[in-house]
């Protein structure tokens, strides 16, 4: 079988994209150029499969790496971080009430 190129244009891309799309589904070989010179080319689509877990086992964390970060918590409230119904800086979250 025989694919044939068909190479376009940006503006003409834009304007048949449906019917290129079916060119594509068909078997076609599209390629879309700017000035000429090819920048993307039209494919079909390929599903990849998912594996969820993939990685367990070979990555290892501690609790540790939920604290909360001291740089982070200086950067964004200038502040050191406190401890949950502690006073940190007035109106700032984790005040405790009077």
């Amino acid at each position: 079988m025989v694919l044939m190129t068909v190479n376009v244009n940006i503006h003409d891309a834009k304007t048949h994209l449906s019917r290129l799309l079916e060119q594509v589904a068909a078997g076609e070989r599209v390629v879309i150029s700017k000035a000429g010179t090819p920048v993307a080319d039209l494919v079909p689509h390929q599903a990849a499969t998912v594996t969820f877990g993939g990685l367990k086992g070979e990555l290892a964390y501690d609790d540790q790496a939920f604290d909360i970060d001291p740089d982070i918590q200086h950067m964004f409230y200038h502040t050191e971080h406190s401890r949950p119904g502690e006073a940190s800086e007035p109106g700032r979250p984790g005040d405790a009430a009077p």
